[in-house]
């Protein structure tokens, strides 16, 4: 009885299929119709649509692990703190620096460098600007009309409209066109990718991009030991120039009690008060001087190396549409939906 039952399913199944198939050889004119305008519509549209270059920029980073050991030890016992713990402690650490990538301080400070564009110096932001045709929209705003982005401005110092144009380029950058990542979280290295309609600001931009967070990177990591290393040589310095004086008073103080009575003693007290400081001054001096090397030493080591393997060049891959690919894709989508449509139509007629 089950068998019979799995039998006159399948009959049924196979039943329904024909009809379904009849049906839509009934609609061929339709669906061959909306195929043809489908695929006009896709040939239309790869005409339209920009073809988009994609720029990709490969780095490494490297940085000390280990603190100043020995050196750090050292220059502790004498009061001075010439560096951290590891090189992977703190807010920016290897593991943020991706984020800061992405981070709108960044993408905004970039957007700031100069370029030469047709022989004239403007900024990443307004090649965007006149990438996406803004400015024929804001000849008829007055608020809009006089509104300049030049390049290395002052950012602190932008106007209210100035600030929202620029919340829109980054939320269209971070979230259309900027991806960071990293391949393998054991190693070090991650890739930049920047997607444009423009292949000179998506090479441009990449490589400015880099530059930017570079210098931010290196010098938040080694500000506290860069710090240190100035006071310690503004110390040395003061000590040097303190010794100097010192070791001048004795020459004047010797100077003036050459020939003098042995018995008369008060008169060479002047002189050995001189000797005392520079006696004094030369101990002080010599142990700066060797803090401050060891400041230089951590210093070189608290500053880490963002060294870029591979960079975009012109010319960048295209990813472009296509007459073909618009036509097949076009004619393809038409197809589906009409027969989506045509199929719905059915059910819903034979439902009632």
């Amino acid at each position: 009885m089950e068998t019979q039952n799995e039998e006159i399913t399948l009959k049924e199944l196979i039943q329904k299929a024909n009809e379904w198939m009849a049906y839509l050889r009934s609609k061929f004119k339709k669906i061959a119709l909306a195929a043809v305008i489908g695929a006009l519509l896709g040939v239309l549209f790869s005409f339209y649509k920009k073809p988009i270059y994609t720029a990709t920029l490969t780095y490494a980073l490297e940085e000390e692990k280990a603190g100043a050991g020995g050196l750090g030890s050292l220059a502790s016992s004498f009061g001075f703190d010439i560096g951290g713990a590891g090189g992977n402690s703190g807010a920016f650490s290897a593991v943020n620096l991706m984020e800061l990538f992405k981070s709108r301080a960044m993408v905004e400070q970039t957007l700031l460098t100069p370029v030469s564009l047709e022989n004239k110096q403007i900024s990443l932001a307004e090649m965007y600007i006149q990438e996406k045709n803004w400015r024929g929209n804001w000849d008829e705003k007055p608020q809009l009309k006089n509104i300049q982005f030049l390049p290395n401005t002052d950012r602190s110092k932008f106007t209210r409209i100035q600030d929202s144009i620029f919340g829109v380029i980054y939320n269209d950058l971070y979230k259309n066109a900027l991806t960071v990542e990293q391949k393998d979280k054991k190693v070090a290295i991650g890739t930049i990718t920047l997607n444009a309609t423009n292949e000179f600001f998506a090479q441009q931009f990449t490589l400015a991009l880099t530059n930017t967070v570079t210098k931010f990177y290196v010098e938040t990591k080694s500000k506290r030991a860069k710090e240190n290393m100035d006071i310690l040589m503004r110390q040395t310095d003061s000590i040097r120039g303190e010794l100097n004086g010192s070791i001048t008073g004795v020459a004047v103080a010797n100077d003036n009690t050459f020939g003098l009575n042995p018995a008369l003693n008060v008169k060479r007290v002047p002189s050995a008060k001189k000797q005392v400081d520079v006696q004094a001054n030369t101990a002080i001096l010599t142990e700066l001087v060797k803090q401050s090397e060891l400041a230089k030493v951590t210093l070189r080591k608290e500053t880490p190396l963002i060294q870029v393997i591979d960079q975009p060049i012109l010319p960048l891959p295209v990813n472009e549409l296509g007459i073909i690919k618009g036509f097949v894709i076009g004619a393809f989508l038409a197809v589906f939906f009409t027969v989506l449509f045509l199929g719905f139509k059915k059910f819903w007629k034979e439902l009632l």
